[in-house]
């Protein structure tokens, strides 16, 4: 069992490899990007990767506190659910209805990978296995549809 000081910098450390690693991947517009801390550039959708000491989990949050406006965000996502489950190669879960981790109401679109852990340094290549595909493609997907969410909100 970690103290409380070395989990948060074994999670540090972990979110610092992966972005070392992920620094010189350019974003599908070509530009630099901040992966782990991904901004989509629209308030209330964010592109989260989140780990903890059981999963791994890759996520579309939409945030608005409004509901009415947060489903329609979600409906506009559902429009273009083929084309991001194209470009994701895999099928994600869909939860108009969610909490967040301080029980906020969120509407999420994500996919987990049970079974690793963030403070087993021997798992850490399969946490980036499994976090930069995902991200790139979930930023390939926004390339294309973030001006129609723009418009949206």
């Amino acid at each position: 069992m970690y103290s409380k000081e070395e989990a948060a910098r074994l999670k540090q450390q972990f979110w610092i490899s992966l972005g070392q690693y992920m620094k010189p991947v350019p974003s599908a517009s070509g530009s630099t990007v901040h992966w782990v801390n991904y901004r989509t550039g629209v308030k209330n959708i964010f592109f989260k990767m989140d780990v903890t000491n059981k999963k791994a989990m890759v996520s579309v949050q939409l945030t608005h506190s409004d509901q009415d406006i947060r489903y329609l965000i979600f409906e506009q996502f559902e429009e273009f659910k083929s084309m991001l489950t194209t470009t994701l190669g895999e099928e994600w879960d869909w939860e108009k209805d969610a909490s967040d981790e301080y029980g906020k109401s969120v509407s999420r679109i994500w996919i987990g990978l049970e079974g690793v852990s963030v403070f087993n340094q021997q798992h850490w290549p399969d946490l980036i296995s499994f976090f930069k595909p995902r991200i790139i493609a979930l930023d390939e997907f926004w390339d294309n549809v973030k001006p129609l969410f723009e418009d949206l909100v």
